[in-house]
């Protein structure tokens, strides 16, 4: 198993290297998250609404798939139940309906503009960071409130874009590729869509609020590290990136180009280089912010007043990605969770 990194693993490092240790080294426990488990729900709805014939992908038919995906996220991650107590699937909850939708367009007409990007906490890195909204794990969560929050998400989407004139070449696409040293770079793409022309756009959806100006180039790192994989995969600059923001309806394009992408390369391999010697020296130290607000690590966080348990022998190994974890370790891009 090659050395590998993904945009999750580099943002973690770059937010706290004790994070990235906990999360890839210490491979510990986090407990489900509502507001992350309401973007894996609303991610796996968009997915399949474009199963579709274009003229069925409509707001009360993404809805209507609420149901059958809320019961496979059960059936792949059964622990979620334990967040909603007694009745998880929700009995009649999921009818369909799309009267309790808030601030959705129920016409479904799309091609909404962003407007100027709205002050937000700095946004995604783990998800539901970043919403003042987003639940805290630990407490019971409502379910009817939980779902009529997804739904209320979907139903911004449409307002957004327009599922009826779209025809991705790619959703939930798998990408990789190997630098010249060796380092794989991987991640999953929510939506790629090809123009006529061959022109690539790398779409994200993002279940949280926009970033603040101070924050943009944090979020748009994750997309900038997608352009240079598929640059490097299939020679073709993506024309196009895009963060669609369904907390408060914005989307934020960006448009790369060779140079900067080259320096998108350039900062990988220098965040690597400090992964691999935060390894060799053992030296993972906290980074305070306002996501520790986010981290379920803080009773082992010298920041926090606790203690990390003692750093594995086998450290650089696990990060070098020479003792893979199991297969329950493993995170939706591919890498160690």
């Amino acid at each position: 198993m090659a050395a590998a990194l993904s945009p999750s693993r580099a943002s973690d490092f770059m937010q706290c290297p004790l994070l990235y240790r906990f999360r890839v080294v210490d491979r510990l426990p986090e407990r489900p998250s509502p507001a992350a488990l309401r973007g894996t729900l609303v991610h796996a709805v968009l997915e399949s609404l474009f199963d579709l014939p274009a003229e069925q992908r409509t707001q009360q038919a993404a809805l209507e798939l609420l149901r059958p995906q809320w019961e496979r996220v059960l059936a792949e991650r059964p622990e979620a139940a334990q967040l909603f107590g007694a009745g998880a699937l929700g009995g009649d909850r999921f009818d369909g309906g799309v009267s309790g939708v808030v601030g959705g367009n129920a016409g479904g007409t799309g091609g909404g503009e962003a407007g100027k990007l709205e002050a937000g906490e700095p946004g995604a890195e783990r998800p539901g960071a970043g919403d003042p909204g987003a639940e805290r794990p630990g407490a019971e969560t409502d379910l009817d409130g939980w779902l009529a929050s997804a739904s209320e998400l979907i139903g911004r989407w449409f307002a957004l874009e327009d599922p009826t004139r779209l025809e991705p070449a790619d959703r939930e696409l798998y990408v990789e590729t190997t630098l010249d040293d060796g380092l794989v770079l991987r991640g999953y793409v929510d939506r790629l869509d090809v123009a006529a022309d061959g022109r690539l756009r790398v779409v994200d959806y993002k279940t949280g609020k926009a970033p603040s100006e101070a924050f943009e180039a944090k979020a748009l790192f994750q997309m900038k590290f997608y352009a240079l994989v598929l640059w490097r995969t299939r020679g073709r600059l993506p024309t196009m990136l895009q963060l669609v923001y369904l907390g408060n309806g914005e989307v934020l394009r960006y448009e790369p180009d060779e140079q900067e992408l080259l320096g998108v390369e350039r900062k990988v391999r220098a965040l690597w280089d400090a992964i691999v010697l935060a390894a060799e020296t053992g030296d993972w130290r906290p980074s305070p912010s306002r996501l520790c607000t986010w981290c379920d690590h803080h009773a082992l966080c010298p920041a926090k007043g606790g203690t990390p348990p003692p750093i594995p022998e086998d450290a650089l190994e696990r990060v070098l990605g020479l003792k893979p974890a199991t297969t329950d370790a493993m995170s939706r891009d591919g890498a160690i969770a």
